[in-house]
């Protein structure tokens, strides 16, 4: 029997507890393998009449999984009012991360999902990461820099080659080494866990119609094109740079097995726009599978039974579907 699947909470606020539990409810539906929480399970309790029953080892999780939501508890989060984040929930939050994140790295665990959380909380308590992604990085030994965050829904993949970071600063952020670095690690990413055996990557430029030849900037000729080339040496299958505008209509998307781009929301708005309940967030780079829904915490809807759960199921779907790629690759 293989290890379940370990989900932090998230901001116990938030619409975490309520997506995990949704996602369990679908179980037989969607054909959701085990997987257990980590958190505060009162925070369950506050948004979901469900059944839940609190376990101390992963490998319990299996036998209760059909009649009861797993949980791995944490300390509590404080008083846990839905919607109202505070100082005790963001520390839980941390907490569950930290402790799902361990699970994951000891094969107790054979993927993490985490749930949403809230920075503006957690950077209140001292952590200093930009957001999970760089966490869990270095839990796991890696370099945040070595650390990609892919966008996946079902006809889309996208990688922001830079991330949270001010508009502004993204054409002195760009460098040959780091597109090279981020396209590497798309390829290997995209084999690993998708089982792609030749992936084939595409560029976004940064400029409208990707600088126009330098007209409107030079970004594309002096970083993208030098960067695509070395790639191409490497035996990747690497092309553009495109213009975005043109980059994600359905006939580019049969194109290309990952598109990536040049900043935040030039990656983000065509995969939410497509994909808003279905999209997952998955690191590559990892000597782990961890994967996330592609929203935040909704504050304004928690604790109301609106949150839906599209995007943790595919999150967790994704997760299994990755783990026992590597898990194939390892056995051959």
């Amino acid at each position: 029997m293989t290890a379940p699947i370990a989900i932090s909470m998230g901001d116990p606020a938030g619409i975490g507890p309520e997506i995990i539990a949704k996602a369990w409810a679908a179980r037989t539906a969607s054909a959701i393998p085990a997987f257990f929480a980590v958190g505060d399970e009162r925070a369950i309790r506050r948004v979901w009449d469900g059944p839940t029953r609190l376990i101390d080892d992963p490998a319990h999780a299996h036998a209760t999984f059909s009649d009861a939501l797993p949980v791995m508890s944490v300390e509590d989060g404080g008083s846990i009012v839905p919607g109202h984040p505070d100082t005790e929930g963001a520390r839980c939050a941390l907490h569950s991360l930290e402790l799902a994140a361990g699970l994951a790295r000891s094969g107790a665990a054979r993927a993490l999902v985490t749930g949403p959380v809230s920075k503006a909380q957690l950077y209140g308590i001292g952590f200093t990461y930009p957001g999970q992604t760089e966490f869990v990085a270095e839990r796991c030994g890696i370099a945040g820099e070595n650390a990609v965050m892919m966008l996946a829904g079902p006809g889309l993949r996208v990688v922001p080659i830079t991330t949270h970071i001010a508009l502004a600063a993204v054409p002195s952020a760009l460098s040959i080494d780091l597109v090279v670095a981020k396209g590497r690690a798309t390829a290997r990413g995209l084999l690993r866990n998708f089982g792609i055996a030749n992936p084939r990557i595409v560029f976004a430029g940064l400029n409208p119609h990707a600088g126009e030849g330098g007209a409107l900037g030079r970004e594309e000729i002096d970083i993208l094109i030098p960067a695509i080339e070395q790639l191409r040496r490497d035996g990747i299958d690497a092309d553009g740079p495109f213009a975005a505008d043109t980059l994600f209509h359905p006939r580019a998307r049969a194109r290309y097995d990952a598109a990536l781009c040049c900043y935040h929301d030039q990656a983000l708005v065509p995969l939410k726009t497509l994909y808003f309940d279905e999209g997952v967030n998955i690191t590559l780079g990892l000597p782990i599978v961890r994967t996330s829904p592609d929203h935040g915490t909704a504050f304004g809807i928690a604790g109301q039974d609106k949150a839906e759960p599209g995007a943790m199921i595919a999150a967790v779907l994704m997760a299994a579907a990755a783990a026992e790629q590597r898990a194939r690759d390892a056995c051959c």
